[in-house]
C-alpha cells in the first residue's frame, strides 16, 4: 500500500478548507441576496399613500347614549412647504432629532450602533436611534407600542418612504405632522401658538426652542415649564454650534435671548372638549385597537364611548373650584385625579386628571398616577379574603403591640384598643388588627385577592405591609375604582373602559385586540358584607365627610405619611367609595413631594372632594339601595369608636383623621376626628373626648342584618 506523504495530506486539507470557506462565503452571499430581495419585496408592499391624502373629516366621539359629545379636529392651520421653513429651523430639528438625516437611507446604522454603546455603558436606555423618517412612519401609520413587531414595520415603512419621497419632502411632511404641545399640531400652528408669527419669521432662538419641544412637548412647554424649555433650547443651540451650523457668536447671542412668548396663549376655537377623557380614549384606542394617536385625532373615526357628559361636566366643575381643595403651597398646586365608573358595566362615565391649566395629553393623574393606596387596600388585601375564609364582621381581633420579625405596625397615635371586632377595625381603620389578620390568613391570600381585584402586584409586595397598602409601584384612581366596583357589583369585576366600539370613516367596525369580559372575583355574600361594613366607614367612621345626603354610600379612606414630618405630614390622600350605580376614586397630593410640599390638612380632604363630586354627578339619578347582607353588624352605642387610620408598612403608613387619645375598650364611645397616614414610624395624637357619639345612620335597613353567622351565604 502506497504511503501518502504528510505534505500531500496538508495540501489536501488546505484545499478542503478553502473549498468549505468559499462555499460558506457563497452561501452567505446567496442568503444575503435572497434576504435582501425578500426585504425589498416587503418594502415595496408597504402603502404610504396616506401621506398624500388630505386628512378626513373630524373624529366624532359619542356618549353612552349614542349622542355626539364632541368632535376632534386639530388641524386648523395649513401645512407649509419646505421652502417656507427657515434653514436654521431645519438645522435645529436635524441637530437634535436625527444628526445624519440627510445622509442615511431611512435607518441610521451608525446611530443605532452609537445608541447601543451609549445605553450599554450607562446600564440603561438613555438614547434612542429612531430617524426622522422612522418617526414619521410611526406617527402616521403605527401605534406607540414598544414591540419588535412594531419596530420591524417601522423599518419597512421608513424604507418605503425614503424610496417614494426625497429628503425635503420627508422633512416637510414630518414638521407638518408632529405635535408641539399646547394644542399645536404642525410647525405653522406652533409658530402661531408660541410666538404669533408665521413659520418663515421664526428666529434662530425660536426655532431652537420649537425643535427642542419635539422630544416631550408637554413636559417642556415654555408656558408651563419656562426654565426647562430654556435649558432644552440651549441644548439644541449647543448641538448646532458643535455640528458647525452656527457660529460661536450666533450661539452666544441666541442663548442670551429671553423666551419672547406671547403674553397669553391665543384662544383656540378648536380646543378639545373633555381633554382628560379624550386622553383616555386615545390611550385605550392604542392599547385595545392598535390605533395611532394620529388616527384617533385626525382619522375621521366614530368612537362610541361610556361618557356621561353631565357627569363629566360636573367633575370638571368641581375641579375648577379652588375652595373644594386644601390650600396649596405658593409655588406648587396640590394636585388631584378622580374617576367615576359604573360598576355594573365598567363604563368610565367621567374622569379628571388634574387641577389648574394642564396641556392636552399632559400627565393624566386619573389613569397614569402610581401612588401607594394606604388603607384603601385593607378591604381588598385583608378583609375580603378573610370573609371568604369564614370570618365575620363580629369576629374579634387583638389590637395590641406586636412584632413580626422586626416589623411593628402601629395605630395612629400609638394607642391600642384591646379586643375589637373586625367591623370596628375597618370602620376606624385600625392598623394592627389588619396586619394580624393578614398574618393569620397568609400573605399569599392577600396577594391572590389583590390579583383577582385587578391590581397587579410584584414579588416585592409580598410582605405584611400589603395589609396597609405598602406597594412598591402603587396604583391609579382608575385601578382602585375598578377594584371597588367588585363590592358594588355583587362580587363581579367589570374591566373599566371608555370605548364601547370604534367605526372607521367608512362605517366599518374596528376590531378590538381583546374583548372585555366580566371577572367573577368573590361571592355576592362577601361583597354585600363588605359593602355593609364600608357603609359604616362613611356613617360613623373615618369617611364621614363622604356621606351623601340623600342616598346610601360606602367607601374607604386612605393616606400615606410624608417621611420626616414626625407624622404630621401627608403624602397621598385617597377616598374610594361607591353607590349601587357609581364608583368614585379620588387622589390628592403634590406631584413633587419634599420637605416643603406635603399635605397638612386632615385626611378627610379626599373624602370631601368625593362628596362634592358624587353629589354633582348623581344629581337627577335615581336613588338605589344596596342589596341586604346577612350577618351584618349592628352598631353598639357603648362601643368605642376612637382611633385613627394609620397604615404602618415598610414603604409608608396610614393615619386616620383624629389626633386625640384613644378610649379604653369599655368606655362609652365618643365621636372622633380622625387622620390617616401610611408610614412605619408615624405618631399621632388620640381621639377627642368632648363630643358625644350620635346614633349611627345606616342605609339599607340595618335591622334586617343578622349577627354572628360564620361562613359564606
Amino acid at each position: 500500500m502506497k504511503r501518502v506523504s504528510k505534505e500531500k495530506i496538508r495540501k489536501r486539507n488546505r484545499k478542503s478548507w478553502k473549498t468549505i470557506l468559499v462555499a460558506g462565503i457563497l452561501a452567505a452571499v446567496l442568503f444575503a441576496a435572497i434576504g435582501w430581495m425578500i426585504f425589498g419585496l416587503l418594502v415595496a408592499k408597504q402603502d404610504v399613500s396616506l401621506l398624500e391624502k388630505p386628512m378626513p373629516a373630524a373624529t366624532m366621539v359619542y356618549d353612552q347614549d349614542g349622542k355626539e359629545a364632541l368632535r376632534i379636529s386639530q388641524r386648523t392651520s395649513e401645512a407649509v412647504s419646505y421652502g417656507s421653513l427657515p434653514q436654521h429651523l431645519v438645522d435645529a430639528v436635524v441637530a437634535v432629532e436625527d444628526k445624519r438625516f440627510f445622509e442615511h437611507g431611512g435607518t441610521d446604522l451608525w446611530g443605532i450602533g452609537r445608541a447601543f454603546l451609549t445605553n450599554l455603558t450607562s446600564g440603561k436606555t438613555v438614547q434612542g436611534a429612531s430617524t426622522i423618517t422612522q418617526q414619521l412612519a410611526k406617527n402616521v401609520f403605527l401605534s406607540q407600542e414598544r414591540t419588535w413587531t412594531r419596530k420591524w414595520k417601522e423599518l419597512l415603512l421608513a424604507q418605503k418612504i425614503e424610496k417614494t419621497y426625497d429628503k425635503t419632502q420627508i422633512m416637510e411632511k414630518y414638521l407638518n405632522q408632529i405635535y408641539f404641545g399646547e394644542g399645536a399640531w404642525g410647525i405653522q400652528k406652533a409658530a402661531d401658538v408660541y410666538y404669533g408669527v408665521s413659520v418663515d419669521k421664526l428666529t434662530l432662538s425660536e426655532s431652537a426652542l420649537l425643535a427642542g419641544l419635539i422630544k416631550a412637548p408637554s413636559a417642556l412647554s415654555p408656558y408651563s415649564h419656562p426654565e426647562k424649555a430654556l435649558d432644552r433650547r440651549n441644548v439644541v443651540l449647543q448641538l448646532l454650534k458643535e455640528q458647525g451650523k452656527i457660529t460661536s457668536a450666533a450661539y452666544e447671542a441666541a442663548t442670551q435671548e429671553p423666551l419672547h412668548l406671547l403674553s397669553a396663549k391665543p384662544s383656540s376655537a378648536d380646543a378639545i372638549k373633555y381633554p382628560y377623557y379624550v386622553d383616555q380614549v386615545i390611550r385605550e384606542a392604542a392599547e385595545r385597537y392598535g390605533l395611532t394617536e394620529n388616527e384617533v385625532l385626525h382619522g375621521g373615526l366614530r368612537i362610541y364611548t361610556a361618557l356621561d357628559p353631565s357627569m363629566q361636566q360636573a367633575a370638571e366643575s368641581v375641579y375648577a373650584q379652588a375652595s373644594a381643595f386644601p390650600d396649596s403651597a405658593a409655588d406648587q398646586l396640590i394636585q388631584s385625579g378622580a374617576v367615576l365608573v359604573d360598576p355594573r358595566d365598567g363604563g368610565i362615565r367621567a374622569l379628571v386628571g388634574g387641577r389648574g391649566k394642564q396641556p392636552f395629553r399632559g400627565f393624566n393623574r386619573a389613569i397614569q398616577l402610581k401612588r401607594q393606596p394606604g388603607s384603601t387596600m385593607k378591604p381588598i388585601s385583608v378583609y375580603t379574603p378573610a370573609f371568604e375564609r369564614g370570618y365575620t364582621p363580629e369576629d374579634k381581633l387583638l389590637d395590641e403591640p406586636v412584632n413580626f420579625g422586626g416589623y411593628q405596625p402601629k395605630n395612629a397615635g400609638g394607642g391600642y384598643h384591646g379586643e375589637v371586632s373586625i367591623y370596628d377595625a375597618i370602620v376606624n381603620s385600625y392598623n394592627i388588627p389588619a396586619v394580624r389578620l393578614l398574618n393569620e390568613i397568609g400573605i399569599d391570600a392577600g396577594m391572590e385577592s389583590a390579583n383577582r381585584f385587578g391590581l397587579k402586584l410584584t414579588d416585592a409586595d409580598r410582605t405584611l405591609g400589603l395589609a396597609l397598602g405598602g406597594l412598591q409601584e402603587g396604583v391609579s384612581p382608575l385601578e382602585m375604582a375598578e377594584a371597588f366596583g367588585v363590592f358594588a357589583n355583587d362580587g363581579t369585576r367589570m374591566p373599566a373602559h371608555s370605548i364601547m366600539r370604534i367605526e372607521s370613516a367608512d362605517g366599518v367596525i374596528v376590531p378590538a385586540a381583546k374583548e372585555l369580559t366580566a371577572v367573577k372575583t368573590t361571592e355576592p355574600a362577601v361583597a354585600r358584607t363588605m359593602t355593609t361594613v364600608l357603609e359604616g366607614v362613611v356613617s360613623e367612621g373615618t369617611g364621614e365627610l363622604a356621606a351623601l345626603a340623600d342616598r346610601p354610600v360606602a367607601g374607604k379612606t386612605g393616606t400615606t405619611e410624608m417621611p420626616g414630618t414626625g407624622g404630621k405630614g401627608i403624602k397621598d390622600n385617597w377616598f374610594v367609595g361607591y353607590t349601587p350605580q357609581l364608583v368614585g376614586a379620588v387622589w390628592l397630593g403634590y406631584d413633587h413631594t419634599d420637605g416643603s410640599h406635603y399635605l397638612t390638612t386632615t385626611s378627610k380632604a379626599a373624602a370631601a372632594v368625593f362628596q362634592k363630586l358624587m353629589t354633582e354627578a348623581l344629581r337627577g339619578e335615581p336613588v338605589l339601595a344596596f342589596p341586604a347582607a346577612k350577618g351584618s353588624p349592628k352598631k353598639k352605642k357603648d362601643d368605642p369608636r376612637a382611633g385613627g387610620d394609620q397604615d404602618k408598612h415598610q414603604a409608608g403608613q396610614e393615619q386616620e383623621e383624629d389626633k386625640d387619645k384613644p378610649k379604653p375598650p369599655k368606655e362609652k364611645k365618643e365621636k372622633p376626628n380622625r387622620e390617616e397616614h401610611d408610614n412605619p414610624d408615624h405618631k399621632q395624637d388620640d381621639p377627642k373626648k368632648d363630643k358625644p357619639q350620635p346614633p349611627a345612620h345606616k342605609h339599607g335597613d340595618p335591622k334586617e342584618r343578622e349577627k354572628g353567622k360564620k361562613g359564606r351565604e
